[in-house]
């Protein structure tokens, strides 16, 4: 039961970052907002890793029991999960 949650909490860690970098990293298009793009990638990977430090943090004061262990499984997992979905897209994915 605690390493479920655990990991459960790991994952919801790693998703929530993602979705903040999403949010930031992909608000401009075309080629005249250059800047802005590069600007928003930066400041969305920094955001990233901002929020999920602070979630850890708040994980590990606030849950108890917790199995870091399952923790860290949980949140390798579900960035590997979205990294690994690039391997499996074909040559080319218009076709």
């Amino acid at each position: 039961m605690v390493a479920g949650y655990s990991a459960l909490c790991g994952g919801l860690i790693a998703l929530s970052a993602n979705v903040y970098f999403a949010y930031k990293a992909f608000r401009y298009f075309g080629a005249r907002s250059a800047r802005a793009i590069i600007q928003s990638l930066w400041s969305g990977q920094m955001g990233k890793q901002i929020l999920a430090a602070a979630l850890f943090a708040l994980v590990f004061v606030g849950v108890r029991p917790l199995e870091p262990v399952a923790l860290f499984v949980g949140y390798v997992l579900v960035l590997g999960t979205s990294a690994s979905a690039l391997l499996l897209m074909k040559n080319n994915p218009k076709h």
